[in-house]
């Protein structure tokens, strides 16, 4: 049985030079946020154990999936490239990720919208190799059991129903029945939490958009890192293996007893807008971080992983007035730059007052508050 580890690219970027000197950064560090791929081979070379509290063991050990470059890429940018300038350092993000990653802790990431909490997701797996990362959003409909996995019950008995009709006219009785996990699918939180040997990166996306009973649902979830299917448990005894589709394009997972349990706990990183408090009890759980509007040079690193070359002049120097507009309005977010830069590095669009026109209109406050 294959132990996960990587056998090919497996869809991952090349590494782009040596990590860092650790007279540049703590050594402690195995996340650094400044675009530079992990140059060993896996997390598994440079990350020590967990806390003896924070130990979990399951099996059957899951094959881990390609990175999924192109989504990616639509979320972050491109690799970065030899000879780019690396992402400028977020200390405290680096900090907190990395401590996320150690003591094997959610990380609930809060800041206004726009500043970057939900693409942190997609820079760990990247720079880390983390493979495929598993995005839970959230809404006021959303439940626990959404997360961890659905079952079609009305389309298993359809087929059944259909197969059995089939069998009896041409086959006779007893022809193949649909197997249950067939009609199982796991969500994002559920598929995270199958034993990997590396932790898979989950975003549970505007947590505070849930109802009130979700936050403390999940509370049992991340303490214990394990959940059963009560519709696999049921028939352990007579199934004690079924095959599950997982959250994972054309992926399925070896379930055992009906109980999936994690053996590297998944880097679960939860947004939040601050439009709700969360209760202790998920706090206690949790790491925190609070990202602050990116900087100018934050910004122009952006539009620089976004657009490369073809940002050029004209795309840093809206990159500085969009930092003074947001500096005297407030409110703004990095994908109103993003839109305009686009906009304005195109060869249909003209320095004019037409353009002066649109660029207002692009950059309104998203301060509801203000007049």
């Amino acid at each position: 049985m294959s132990d996960g580890r990587p056998t090919g690219d497996e869809g991952f970027p090349p590494d782009t030079g040596p990590d860092p000197s650790p007279l540049n950064y703590p050594p402690w560090w195995v996340y650094h946020g400044d675009g530079r791929t992990l140059a060993a081979r896996d997390l598994d070379d440079v990350l020590m154990g967990p806390p003896p509290w924070r130990t979990f063991d399951g099996s059957p050990l899951q094959e881990r999936p390609a990175q999924d470059e192109a989504e990616t890429t639509r979320r972050i940018g491109p690799p970065r490239r030899e000879g780019d300038p690396p992402r400028p350092v977020d200390v405290a993000e680096a900090d907190m990720v990395n401590a996320a990653l150690y003591l094997r802790r959610p990380l609930l990431i809060t800041g206004r919208p726009g500043t970057g909490k939900s693409s942190l997701a997609y820079r760990v797996a990247r720079e880390l190799r983390l493979g495929r990362v598993l995005r839970w959003p959230i809404t006021t409909r959303t439940t626990l059991r959404s997360g961890l996995y659905e079952y079609d019950a009305i389309g298993r008995a359809q087929d059944a129903a259909t197969q059995r009709a089939a069998a009896e006219s041409e086959a006779g009785p007893g022809a193949g029945r649909p197997g249950i996990g067939d009609y199982i699918r796991l969500g994002p939180l559920g598929t995270a939490l199958l034993p990997y040997r590396l932790p898979r990166v989950l975003l549970i996306d505007e947590l505070d958009k849930s109802d009130i009973d979700l936050p403390n649902d999940l509370l049992n979830i991340i303490e214990e890192g394990e959940f059963d299917i009560p519709e696999l448990v049921r028939i352990a005894s007579r199934e004690p293996e079924a095959e599950v589709l997982t959250a994972d394009p054309g992926a399925t997972a070896r379930v055992t007893g009906g109980r999936i349990r994690c053996r590297a706990f998944p880097l679960i990183l939860i947004t939040s807008n601050g439009e709700k408090e969360f209760p202790p009890a998920l706090l206690r759980r949790c790491l925190r971080l609070e990202l602050p509007p990116p900087d100018l040079e934050q910004l122009a690193a952006m539009v620089a992983a976004r657009f490369g070359r073809r940002a050029g002049d004209r795309g840093q120097e809206l990159v500085r007035l969009f930092v003074a507009r947001s500096a005297r309005e407030g409110g703004m977010s990095a994908d109103q730059l993003l839109n305009s830069v686009h906009l304005a590095t195109s060869d249909l669009f003209e320095s004019d007052e037409h353009w002066e026109r649109l660029v207002d209109a692009l950059w309104r406050s998203l301060d509801t508050t203000r007049p």
